[in-house]
């Protein structure tokens, strides 16, 4: 959805607020910092005051509020995590007054201040809402503008104060166009069962192309892996790099195949598809959550339904135009793009323009 104004040339006060898991941007793994990343860089670029409220050992040109020494997630001493970010918060409504408008990158936690304070704000969902937790959540605080990242997001909550759809983007140059040499099919990501790695190995040793996989583990997702995955780990054709920094992702995707993602769940974005177009490699996805939306298929990828049509689309990936590939990444991923898409929304809530929910879906009562 394009947003974009006739003029976004006017200097704005802005707050980012990330998440503590991970720096901004993450060392390694990390989807919803790096974005913060990208659009506080390009926030400032433009000429805009950025205060960039996160991990201290986040990199930025904006004004960085070090909430914590460095990210939880790699911390030894962090313990409780919701201590952290309770502080950010204090942190951020004590200079909430400099300030024309502050996004929020962490889903609910603020929403009893925000509403509270008056304070003119908006909350990028990057996660999951299909969780009966957050239904009589959201219905109590329905008013507060939200983002989503995709258009199938919303599905659960159709309901809530949505001020637009803003895909991802990155810089153009962050990775760049490769040929695809390495002959092997790659996985990237975390280990979890909703993101299919079991599937992906299926896939590989379907077709008798080399998987090479690099994704993190979670603790709540150990025992997934050591039931499951480890075993298969065994198989001549199967590789375990591990988790990767982001300086090793550009090699990693751009000389592979082709990128397997065979999830199942209702991804609402997936940053590694655009990543992977962006170094010309065609994706193979199963279809859920917003991956219609991401993927174009036959032009930056495939859309598959189960192993049998992932194998039969492996022998059409020629087919694929890599150049082509990173044209679509060019033409519709890119950090400009998305900035100035929460530009336009930012201008229109400081102008006191927000959407009204009045019209929408039925708001269940609780």
């Amino acid at each position: 959805m394009d947003m974009r104004q006739s003029s976004l040339s006017t200097e704005m006060r802005i707050a980012q607020v990330a998440p503590l898991y991970e720096s901004v941007p993450p060392k390694r793994y990390g989807g919803t910092e790096r974005v913060v990343s990208y659009l506080t860089e390009e926030l400032v670029r433009q000429g805009h005051q950025v205060t960039l409220f996160a991990s201290g050992d986040s990199i930025t040109e904006a004004r960085l509020v070090a909430v914590c020494p460095e990210s939880l997630r790699l911390a030894a001493y962090a313990v409780d995590y919701l201590a952290h970010h309770v502080l950010m918060l204090e942190k951020v409504f004590s200079e909430k007054q400099d300030f024309d408008i502050v996004h929020f990158h962490i889903d609910y936690l603020h929403f009893p201040l925000s509403r509270r304070e008056q304070l003119v704000n908006i909350t990028t969902l990057h996660g999951r809402l299909d969780i009966p937790d957050l239904v009589p959540l959201y219905a109590v605080f329905r008013d507060m503008p939200v983002v989503s990242i995709s258009d199938s997001q919303r599905e659960p909550l159709p309901w809530l104060n949505w001020q637009g759809t803003v895909y991802h983007g990155m810089p153009e140059n962050r990775l760049t166009f490769r040929p695809g040499a390495g002959k092997y099919l790659a996985f990237l990501g975390r280990i979890s069962p909703e993101k299919g790695l079991d599937e992906a190995i299926r896939i590989a040793i379907r077709v008798g192309i080399p998987l090479r996989i690099a994704a993190k583990i979670d603790k709540v997702d150990q025992e997934y892996f050591d039931t499951v995955i480890k075993a298969q780990l065994k198989h001549p054709l199967v590789e375990f790099v591990g988790e990767i920094g982001y300086a090793e992702t550009n090699d990693f995707l751009g000389d592979a195949t082709a990128l397997l993602f065979p999830i199942d769940w209702e991804e609402p974005f997936g940053l590694v598809m655009m990543e992977s177009m962006a170094c010309g490699t065609p994706v193979i996805a199963y279809p859920h959550g917003s991956v219609p939306e991401i993927i174009d298929h036959g032009i930056s990828g495939f859309l598959v339904h189960g192993p049998e049509e992932a194998a039969r689309a492996v022998a059409r990936i020629s087919e694929i135009d890599r150049k082509k590939c990173r044209k679509r990444f060019e033409e519709r991923f890119t950090t400009r793009r998305m900035t100035d898409d929460y530009l336009a929304l930012y201008e229109r809530l400081v102008n006191g323009q927000s959407r009204s929910i009045a019209g929408r879906d039925r708001v269940p009562v609780g």
